[in-house]
């Protein structure tokens, strides 16, 4: 089944393409980032009126967005730090040399590798050649399923998305899991949106769909017919898919049926064969997240002539693989995804591009030495300290709800304390040893890599459920929730300034990586987390007044966000892109509950201590500022757009202003009154 995993904020780094035509690196420095930046007040501002602007004004008017990035805010500073501190290790890593250890050879290989653009280059598709020559070979409908089962192990999406996941239902399973996939654009309603915004993207996409083709080959008049084969398929691939508020519905997503069953939703795909080729054990079961979608893809496989179904497939083969082919492929992909959807004006340098490539496919090999450098097991001490007092404030905050009756906060109580914490890096290393890693195959090393964690998944169905396992790498600046799992996960990476500092004040902490762990302790009782239980299965625990009140109160956070203007049009304001209140109802709500649990967590701990002023502010308002400063940030007008359209984040702004508008705390800590902005007529408040 697809994930459910819910984290703090979307992954900022998406890729664009290979970053640009230089081969050598020297190495950055980390810099030093604070957590409390007075230079990052706007004082001129009325902090009752915008506090993201009082707390971030100065900051945004000093910090400019990089040529090579779509957006520049302090998760990028401390995200580019860590980039220095892995870079620092790979070049270490990289030589040739004789008694390098296994896994220093493994990763500085990968890395070496990717910086090679000048093998790379020489190449050209060469590498691609035999997986071109098995598209070309394909004679009959039938024989699309072994090559499909091939892209899939390989790294290539189309059609369709295949893995392993826990069962909803029983939290204990690992299943196999069949899920929509198979598109290009960003969303499956970037195919239907009838504005010129969207009509001008799609135009561009089919432009570099084009593009792509030529680069492979083909003759343009041929290359512009291959085109708009693939907007066609994709587009009716795409209207059987769900949009993103219907799957955070878990309901929605999940439909466990027999193997026997699905076969007869797709009569033109062989799903027997399917699983032959990928070596997997016999299975009886799976869960297919949308019934519909498959239906529709058989009408599709059904309808559409075999030489057009091997274009689309061409297409996504050469798509996957644009970041390590020639500096062409890598240029064109920029120029859509990059420049086109995201407004960035340049690419990033090479070397971040394959330091980011490494730690994606070896992460658990790379973050050793990461942590080795940034961590430590007093990290880890200080981390579990902070959870403990945040635990403690929600459960205080669960037992004191007025609106909750004994028998649902009963239940919330258990869940509460069943979350596990895990924090910084995992207690078990993953090993790496059987992929071969060659210096002057990057294409191969990544689709290598890719079939690597393609098996690892599907070896999981049928057996127990690893609870130690991780789904983000120790140097991530990012951190979620597995409702499955009923855990919370803080890598290494994001415990660090300006989230946690141990030279700064309890206040400056708590409104940082406090309110974090808020954020993410609130996710397992948000929209979607709720309906889980404390083993991680979907299960109806709530009373049917309690689930209506908390109905209530949800649909007010998704209101009052959804007023939110994300993009605004200069030309006319009923083509503002507004924030999707219901796509962001879930992180909006972990905001407001983290921000709040955490404030709580903080006065247990001043309790009895003096609370003196530092620079001016009190205890309270530094904590404040301190939740304002983590969400600093510039942002390309396309960026937000793409954001406000697919990103179940609300934009930093918001994500300030929203909490605030709603805190009571804040608006006595900053005296201020009501009619002001941030003092909501009716305050919005779940948790």
């Amino acid at each position: 089944m697809r994930s459910l995993t819910t984290s703090f904020l979307a992954v900022i780094m998406v890729c664009c393409g290979i970053m640009s035509a230089q081969t050598a690196s020297s190495v950055e420095k980390p810099k030093a980032i604070p957590s409390f930046d007075l230079s990052a007040l706007d004082k001129k501002a009325d902090p009752c009126t915008d506090f993201y602007q009082y707390s971030c004004g100065g900051w945004t008017a000093n910090h400019p967005i990089p040529a090579d990035q779509s957006s520049w805010g302090r998760f990028n500073e401390l995200y580019d730090n860590n980039l220095a501190i892995l870079h620092d290790i790979l070049e270490t890593d990289s030589p040739n040399t004789s008694g390098r250890k296994p896994i220093d050879a493994m990763i500085g290989n990968y890395y070496a590798a990717c910086m090679d653009e000048t093998g790379i280059n020489a190449r050209g598709i060469a590498p691609l050649k035999p997986e071109l020559d098995k598209l070309a070979a394909i004679a009959s409908k039938q024989d699309l399923v072994d090559e499909i089962a091939n892209l899939h192990m390989h790294g290539t999406g189309a059609f369709f998305d295949f893995s392993s996941g826990q069962d909803f239902k029983d939290s204990t399973s690992v299943i196999a899991q069949a899920d929509q996939g198979g598109l290009g654009l960003p969303d499956r309603d970037y195919y239907f949106k009838a504005d010129d915004k969207s009509k001008e993207q799609r135009q561009k996409y089919v432009d570099h769909v084009r593009n792509m083709f030529q680069l492979l080959g083909d003759a343009p008049e041929q290359a512009e017919v291959n085109a708009a084969i693939v907007l066609d398929i994709e587009t009716k691939l795409a209207k059987g898919a769900f949009d993103r508020v219907k799957r955070r519905e878990p309901a929605n997503v999940y439909h466990k049926i027999s193997t026997t069953e699905f076969a007869g939703y797709t009569p033109a795909f062989t799903w027997t064969r399917y699983f032959s080729d990928l070596g997997m054990r016999p299975v009886t079961t799976l869960n297919v997240t949308e019934p519909e979608y498959f239906k529709n893809m058989n009408s599709v496989i059904q309808s559409t002539s075999l030489d057009d179904l091997k274009t689309y497939l061409r297409w996504h083969l050469a798509h996957s693989n644009a970041a390590l082919l020639p500096t062409a492929f890598v240029n064109e992909n920029f120029s859509f995804y990059g420049k086109t959807l995201r407004g960035t004006k340049e690419l990033r340098p090479r070397w971040k591009r394959c330091v980011s490539l490494t730690d994606n496919q070896l992460g658990e090999a790379l973050g050793q030495s990461y942590v080795a450098r940034t961590f430590g097991s007093e990290g880890k001490a200080r981390t579990l300290k902070m959870v403990e007092a945040l635990e403690k404030a929600l459960d205080r905050d669960i037992s004191e709800l007025q609106w909750m009756t004994p028998a649902t906060r009963k239940e919330a109580l258990v869940k509460l304390k069943g979350i596990a914490n895990k924090i910084g890096y995992p207690e078990k290393w993953r090993d790496y040893s059987s992929i071969n890693i060659d210096r002057g195959d990057p294409i191969g090393n990544s689709a290598r890599g890719d079939a690597f964690e393609f098996k690892r998944q599907l070896d999981k169905i049928g057996k127990p459920v690893d609870k130690l396992e991780w789904g983000m790498t120790p140097p991530t600046v990012n951190a979620y929730y597995d409702p499955q799992m009923n855990n919370i996960n803080f890598p290494a990476g994001i415990l660090q300034p300006p989230f946690y500092d141990n030279a700064s004040d309890d206040a400056v902490n708590f409104g940082g990586i406090g309110a974090v762990i808020g954020h993410e302790l609130t996710h397992g009782f948000d929209d979607q987390g709720r309906q889980f239980d404390a083993k991680g299965n979907l299960r109806d625990w709530w009373t049917k007044t309690d689930a209506d009140e908390f109905a209530k109160r949800a649909k007010c956070v998704s209101d009052e966000y959804g007023n939110f203007v994300a993009v605004k049009d200069a030309k006319d304001a009923k083509d503002d892109v507004h924030i999707n209140g219901k796509l962001t109802l879930g992180e909006n709500t972990a905001d407001n509950g983290g921000v709040r649990i955490a404030y709580m967590a903080l006065e247990d701990v001043l309790q009895g201590k003096d609370r003196k002023a530092i620079d001016g502010y009190t205890p309270e308002q530094r904590f404040f500022i301190g939740w304002g400063q983590i969400w600093c940030e510039n942002t390309r007008p396309e960026t937000s757009r793409l954001m406000a359209l697919t990103n179940e984040h609300s934009p930093g702004q918001f994500r300030v202003n929203g909490v605030m508008q709603n805190n009571a705390d804040f608006q006595k800590a900053f005296s201020c009154r009501s009619g002001q902005a941030m003092v909501a007529a009716n305050g919005c408040h779940v948790w």
